[in-house]
C-alpha cells in the first residue's frame, strides 16, 4: 500500500444553515480517533488545527441569505488552505457543514490547474447542492457548493472561481432529496447523477467504477465530498438534514474501499456531522471508519464497537 501524508484541516463551518452544531464536528472526529485510525494504516498525519474565516463584513440577522458574509470569509480561508495543502499531501477537511466545500473544492481545483491536470469531484450526498443564492428557498448556503465550484452565476461577493470544475467531471451518488430549481438546472447539465432508485436497481459499484475509469483515463485529481446524510439516518443520526432511505453501512464501505483500490483520491471532505444530534458518538465513529476504508483498511481489519 502506498503511504500518504494526510493533512487534517478543521473547518468548523456553521454558517451554511440555521441549525447550529456542525462547528463541533472537527473535534468530534479527533475525539473519535481519526488520526489514530489513519496512522494505524501506515500513513503520516499532520493536524493543522482548526481554520478561522477570513475577515468579512457583519451579517444582517434578517437577511434572506443566512450568514452570507461569514460564508464568504470561510470560502476565502478554505480555498487558500486547500490549495496550499495539496502541495504537501492529501488534505482531509473536517466539517463543519457542507458550505465548506465552496472553498475546499475551489482550492483543490486551483492546484489542479497549476499542475495542468483536470479536477474531478465525487459528491456522496442525499442532496445535489446545486442551488445558487438566487434559487435557494431556504437561504441556506450549504445547498450551493456544487453550483459555486462549477461556475454557476449569482454568487455576488464571493471570491471569483478561477478554475471552475467542468460539470461533466462531477458525479453525484446517493441522491434522494432534490429541490425543483435544482432538478430543472440538472436536466440541462452533464453532471453524472445517481439516485437511490438507480442504486437499488443497479447497485452502487457500477456507477462509481465507471466514473473512476474516467478519472484514471484523464489523469485527473479526485476530490471526494462525503456528507453524513449520504448514509441512512438509522445508522448515521448526527445530521440536521435527515432523509430516510440512504446508503447502508456496507454500501458506504464498498464505496470507500473502491476509492482506495483505485488510488485516485487526492482530497476529502467529511461534512455535516452535528455531534449535538449523535448517539454516543456512533456517527462520528462510522465516518472515521469510512475514512479509514478509503485509506486502506480492509474488511478483516475492522474494529468491533459497542454502544451499550
Amino acid at each position: 500500500m502506498t503511504t500518504k501524508t494526510c493533512i487534517l484541516i478543521g473547518a468548523p463551518v456553521d454558517s451554511g444553515k440555521r441549525r447550529a452544531g456542525c462547528l463541533m464536528g472537527p473535534d468530534a472526529y479527533r475525539t473519535a480517533g481519526l488520526a489514530r485510525a489513519i496512522e494505524s494504516l501506515g500513513h503520516q498525519v499532520l493536524d493543522e488545527g482548526n481554520l478561522r474565516p477570513a475577515d468579512h463584513a457583519p451579517d444582517h440577522p434578517d437577511a434572506a441569505i443566512f450568514a452570507r458574509n461569514e460564508t464568504i470569509g470561510w470560502t476565502s480561508a478554505l480555498a487558500a488552505a486547500a490549495e496550499a495543502a495539496m502541495e504537501k499531501g492529501l488534505p482531509i477537511f473536517l466539517g463543519g457543514d457542507h458550505a465548506l466545500s465552496l472553498g475546499s473544492v475551489a482550492g483543490v481545483a486551483n492546484f489542479a490547474a497549476k499542475v495542468n491536470r483536470p479536477q474531478f469531484v465525487l459528491w456522496l450526498d442525499a442532496h445535489t447542492d446545486f442551488h445558487t443564492p438566487l434559487t435557494t428557498d431556504s437561504g441556506n448556503l450549504h445547498g450551493t457548493p456544487v453550483g459555486y465550484f462549477t461556475g454557476r452565476p449569482d454568487f455576488e461577493g464571493f471570491p471569483a472561481v478561477a478554475n471552475p470544475v467542468p460539470q461533466e467531471n462531477v458525479c453525484m451518488i446517493g441522491l434522494r432529496s432534490v429541490d425543483t430549481p435544482e432538478r430543472q438546472a440538472l436536466e440541462d447539465s452533464p453532471i453524472h447523477r445517481h439516485d437511490m432508485r438507480d442504486i437499488d436497481e443497479n447497485g452502487i459499484a457500477r456507477p462509481l467504477a465507471s466514473f473512476l475509469d474516467r478519472v484514471r483515463a484523464e489523469n485527473g485529481l479526485l476530490h471526494v465530498s462525503l456528507d453524513v446524510d449520504f448514509l441512512d439516518p438509522s445508522v448515521a443520526p448526527a445530521v440536521g438534514t435527515t432523509v430516510p432511505g440512504g446508503a447502508t453501512v456496507r454500501e458506504g464501505h464498498l464505496v470507500c474501499e473502491m476509492l482506495h483500490d483505485s488510488g485516485l483520491m487526492t482530497s476529502l471532505d467529511l461534512v455535516e456531522l452535528n455531534p449535538f444530534l449523535d448517539e454516543r458518538g456512533r456517527t462520528a465513529h462510522l465516518m472515521v471508519d469510512l475514512c479509514a476504508s478509503a485509506l486502506g483498511r480492509r474488511v478483516f481489519d475492522r474494529p468491533t464497537r459497542s454502544y451499550q
